[in-house]
């Protein structure tokens, strides 16, 4: 298995166990995590108890929602395995996921949309994001912040974000359909002829921002999925790819 890409800023706190895992050659299925896109189940459960135990000798509960492109956010109370060997129990419609339990770990899965890492350094509490265009528009990132705020208290000045591997613009061509959404934000769109390269990643950034979070507290990783298929599932370089990495944080 190959390594996991990590967050310089998430590595620096003691607390917590975080990773975005990555494509091996050698591995089933180029180790896949996905459940929901019915490749053997048998393989991509065995890739996860791999994963599992890149974590070490404690034993952590994975959870994993069934994302459907919404901006549902749903608390984690109890220290318990959800989607992790079956989809039968996994959390319901659900895009982002926050937790204070000891010993969890959140996880969302994609290959291409954006993935986001959050930590409240002040209340010790964890956040997983997954945001495609859909979950975007919809403003999941700021509505994640201010669920935080509400629920624990949050001061979003010590919430530290990784914004994981997703398609850039470089990569992401989008009709005007698409791209009408986020003319509010011109900064992320460049138009060519009827089309548009579209840059997700940065879309969120100024949410997150715009949420009160310092510039300083959020870590893009930088890369594109499209552009590093190597390494990362693509859904538009790899022609509907059946394939998914996983992001994953966790306090312990």
């Amino acid at each position: 298995m190959k390594r996991q890409y990590q967050f310089e800023s998430l590595l620096q706190e003691n607390s917590l166990v975080h990773g975005v895992s990555q494509k091996a050659i050698d591995e089933n299925l180029f180790f896949s995590l996905a459940l929901h896109t019915k490749e053997n189940k048998e393989a991509i459960v065995s890739n996860r108890k791999k994963l599992a135990s890149s974590f070490g000798d404690k034993d952590y509960y994975f959870v994993v929602a069934n994302q459907t492109h919404s901006s549902t956010i749903k608390i984690i109370e109890e220290s318990a395995f959800r989607g992790w060997n079956s989809l039968d129990d996994a959390i319901e419609d659900c895009d982002a996921l926050l937790t204070k339990q000891r010993g969890v770990i959140l996880t969302v899965l994609t290959a291409d949309c954006v993935p986001i890492l959050l930590y409240d350094r002040g209340q010790e509490v964890v956040g997983v994001i997954h945001a495609g265009w859909r979950g975007t528009e919809e403003q999941i990132a700021s509505k994640t912040i201010a669920m935080i705020q509400k629920k624990f208290n949050s001061n979003p000045k010590d919430i530290i974000v990784g914004i994981a591997p997703a398609i850039g613009a470089c990569c992401y061509e989008v009709e005007e359909d698409v791209a009408s959404h986020f003319f509010e934000y011109p900064q992320a769109l460049n138009k060519r002829k009827n089309k548009y390269d579209l840059d997700l990643r940065l879309i969120n950034q100024l949410q997150l921002l715009a949420s009160g979070i310092p510039k300083e507290n959020i870590q893009m990783s930088g890369i594109c999925t499209a552009c590093s298929v190597e390494s990362y599932f693509s859904y538009r370089r790899e022609g509907g790819c059946s394939g998914r990495f996983m992001s994953m944080i966790g306090l312990q």
